[in-house]
């Protein structure tokens, strides 16, 4: 049987495969520009579907602030280790950046249990108490995304969310809540995303540094 054993290889094909598919059902779309491309056609790529082409929103600062957070030594925090897992180590390493999901901290866990809430909304109120810059990459915990919220509006600094949390129960919503602040933000709308994408996304913007 020949297929194709090369791992650079398949990605190459799989995004002809991508292009190819995309002129025959959307025939003149136009991505607004090279990095907006980058990024949706690997959530493509992560998901085999192609309602991103449509339900991916970017804000007009988030691509360039992401950029300069990540090359200024931020932290990324995500709110599940499938997330974390995903996103590519070395290049995070190569510019001194952190990255931690704190969900299954002890502290998360006693500071869940102390005031009631999600594991997941105690991980960020834990993040934002650490120093320097920080981005949230956030594809599973709806809760984790209105804390981030709720703290911004009262003052604490957050570079830029990928706010892509999958589900039924409040997803949708909060990414929406999101979309009505002034931070800087990558969305999937409605009930799509999940961890995979979140981590799809961060590494279109480092592949593209």
């Amino acid at each position: 049987m020949e297929y194709i054993k090369d791992p650079k290889m398949i990605e190459v094909r799989s995004f002809e495969i991508i292009q190819g598919i995309i002129d025959d059902i959307r025939p003149g779309y136009k991505f607004k520009n090279e990095i907006e491309e980058k990024i949706i056609k690997r959530c493509i790529h992560t998901s085999a579907d192609f309602e991103y082409l449509d339900i991916l929103k970017i804000s007009e600062t988030a691509v360039q602030k992401i950029i300069d957070a990540l090359n200024n030594k931020c932290t990324i925090y995500t709110d599940t280790n499938m997330a974390l897992s995903g996103i590519n180590k070395t290049k995070l390493n190569a510019l001194g950046c952190e990255y931690k999901c704190l969900v299954a901290d002890e502290r998360t866990k006693e500071l869940a249990k102390e005031k009631g809430i999600t594991r997941s909304m105690a991980a960020v109120e834990l993040a934002m108490k650490d120093e320097g810059r920080k981005i949230f990459v956030l594809g599973n915990a709806p809760t984790a995304l209105y804390k981030v919220i709720e703290m911004f509006n009262a003052g604490c600094n957050v570079d830029a969310v990928v706010g892509v949390p999958v589900g039924f129960v409040g997803a949708a919503e909060s990414k929406y809540s999101l979309e009505q602040t002034e931070i800087p933000y990558i969305v999937a709308e409605g009930r799509k995303g999940g961890s995979n994408v979140a981590a799809a996304i961060v590494n279109a913007i480092l592949y593209a540094m």
